[in-house]
């Protein structure tokens, strides 16, 4: 009796051993991948980032924009939008007036309920990437519930607007080996970021200069640079950072020109 109750008991943890491993992988084209969830992260970097081998070879093994050519005193500049906050007008105008082109990550929810700042957008010659439709991690999902998420914002976007998305970025910056093949293979380019700062909390603002003083000693060559457009400080410094980055030698440039 306690035999069997032992074989049981051994049956029982080989079982949720096999769950457990089996939740760290997907299959993908018949391929099992790694599903360890990992984060980009909003840390502080300068001079410049600083990347493990794992990331950058994972980034380049997936063609990721991360960071551009080191030899260019080039800057991507990017935000994210998971809701509007009454800043992202005021950026559009000085992003105009200024002619530096951007990127901007969207939600379902913003898609659907902010029509005329997407329009801005597309008309001003931005780019609106893919921030999926919930915001949900990515490793959490199975490969359809990703498709769910990233091809039904693309549909809204396409039935509103007639274009398509290439451009993801991965909410919560979360992705694994399996999200980078999945996502490549449905067609999206994932685009992450070297200059970022805690932006977000939109109860802890502290001015433009804070802004200035978190984003310019970051800059680099190549730089791809994360911001939200619910931050208050962002709206307010974006003019002075442009004309500041400039004054510096750099050159803002289009995703679409990554290199």
């Amino acid at each position: 009796m306690k035999k069997r109750l032992l074989l049981l008991l051994l049956a029982a943890l080989l079982a949720l051993t096999a769950c457990s491993r089996a939740e760290k992988t997907v299959m993908s084209d018949g391929v099992a991948l790694d599903n360890t969830t990992k984060g980009w992260g909003f840390r502080k970097m300068q001079p410049r980032p600083e990347f493990t081998a794992e990331q950058t070879g994972e980034m380049e093994t997936y063609g990721c924009y991360y960071m551009g050519d080191e030899n260019e005193k080039t800057l991507y500049l990017t935000f994210d939008e998971g809701y509007e906050n009454g800043y992202t007008g005021h950026i559009l105008d000085v992003l105009k007036e200024k002619q530096v082109p951007a990127a901007f990550f969207v939600t379902g929810p913003y898609l659907r309920t902010e029509g005329e700042l997407i329009a801005r957008m597309l008309d001003e010659g931005h780019i609106v990437g893919n921030h999926s439709i919930n915001h949900p991690s990515l490793p959490d999902l199975s490969p359809q519930e990703i498709e769910e998420e990233l091809y039904g914002l693309d549909l809204l976007l396409y039935e509103g607007y007639g274009r398509h998305m290439k451009y993801l970025r991965p909410p919560r910056g979360e992705y694994s080996t399996a999200t980078l093949d999945i996502t490549t293979r449905m067609g999206y380019t994932n685009v992450f970021w070297s200059v970022a700062y805690v932006d977000w909390q939109t109860d802890s603002q502290q001015g433009a200069q804070h802004a200035l003083d978190s984003v310019l000693p970051q800059l680099h060559s190549g730089a791809v640079i994360l911001l939200h457009a619910v931050s208050a400080d962002n709206a307010a410094a974006m003019a002075g950072l442009i004309d500041a980055a400039r004054a510096q030698g750099y050159v803002f440039k289009s995703l679409d020109e990554y290199k």
